[in-house]
């Protein structure tokens, strides 16, 4: 499931620069609440523009977000 994938990558990417996911939001500009429910996947519908400022926030591009095993592995979606 890709939102479970979004909230593993924020969570290993968070670990890596040593950061807490309250100090990723305040450092990309989103709420904690908005962050806290994509990482317990309250959230089912997380935007590219979303990822976009998590990214921004972690220092990073998006190609480098989404270039992670955790993405590599998803089934496509077809509904």
């Amino acid at each position: 499931m890709l939102n479970q994938a979004i909230r593993t990558r924020i969570l290993d990417l968070c670990a890596q620069k040593q950061i807490t996911v309250n100090k990723l939001a305040t450092s990309c500009g989103i709420t904690q609440s908005t962050l806290h429910n994509i990482i317990s996947l309250r959230n089912q519908s997380v935007t590219i523009s979303t990822v976009k400022k998590i990214c921004d926030g972690l220092d990073i591009t998006l190609a480098e977000f989404f270039d992670a095993e955790v993405f590599h592995s998803l089934e496509q979606e077809i509904r």
